[in-house]
């Protein structure tokens, strides 16, 4: 469904993806894990066509991204759905009004067909009921539910999850990774994770892979990203501050 093939990509002088590959099964969740300023969040970007890749090739669903015009883009990215760290409700809008914008910027649903959509997507999420809701109401869980809602509401063939624990207690967290467990089993989707947190990284994963270098140095299951020998993966895993990952400068 999406692969990443001898992608290079610099910012700032810095190079960010260097020879990156990564293919990604249809109906997957696949989970980038990495520190923090590793490029993460730009191998997204590359694969809905935010970035265009300095060398390389980006190829979703037999598209070649990096060719695509804007035209072409704009109906591209409506096979997707994308999740902020942030949650990236709009605070002017109440709950309905937030998950029904994609739904009036890129189709000609009637409201009838749209309020329908919007409940049932609110519902899926366990949100039933909130629609008049501001998001200055709204807890940190809620407001990710309510962006899980927002993503889903095209029925998007791909989903795109940026660090969607951060910032959540243990508790919502975990439901939020239940959540997108589910989201993948009942929808079909295949969806794409990244984040620093391991628990949430086991949970949701069928495939997880270490970005370092502006590559992926190892992937596999979870069992065998725990079960590793490779000493960088079992330091990024373990949260130990000193190993090979880390320079002096660190």
């Amino acid at each position: 469904m999406i692969e990443l093939i001898d992608v290079h990509k610099t910012l700032g002088g810095k190079k960010v993806l260097v020879g990156m590959n990564l293919s990604i099964k249809r109906g997957e969740t696949y989970t980038v894990i990495g520190r923090s300023g590793i490029g993460k969040s730009v191998t997204l970007k590359h694969i809905v066509g935010v970035m265009k890749p300095d060398k390389g090739r980006v190829i979703v669903d037999g598209v070649e991204v990096q060719n695509l015009n804007r035209r072409q883009l704009e109906r591209f990215r409506v096979k997707f759905g994308y999740l902020f760290q942030s949650s990236a409700l709009l605070n002017s809008l109440n709950v309905f009004e937030n998950v029904a914008l994609p739904l009036r910027e890129h189709t000609r649903m009637s409201e009838e067909e749209i309020q329908e959509r919007v409940v049932q997507k609110l519902s899926l999420v366990g949100l039933k009921g909130t629609e008049k809701m501001m998001p200055s109401d709204l807890s940190g869980g809620m407001r990710k539910r309510v962006a899980l809602a927002r993503a889903i509401v095209m029925e998007p063939e791909v989903i795109l999850y940026d660090e969607p624990t951060t910032g959540l207690d243990p508790i919502t967290a975990d439901a939020i990774n239940g959540l997108i467990r589910d989201m993948q089993q009942r929808l079909k989707v295949t969806s794409v994770v990244v984040t620093h947190d391991m628990k949430s990284a086991y949970k949701i994963s069928d495939r997880i892979g270490l970005l370092h270098e502006g590559r992926i140095i190892q992937e596999g299951t979870p069992d065998n990203i725990k079960d590793s020998n490779d000493p960088r993966v079992k330091q990024f895993i373990n949260g130990e501050a000193i190993g090979p990952l880390t320079t002096s400068r660190d």
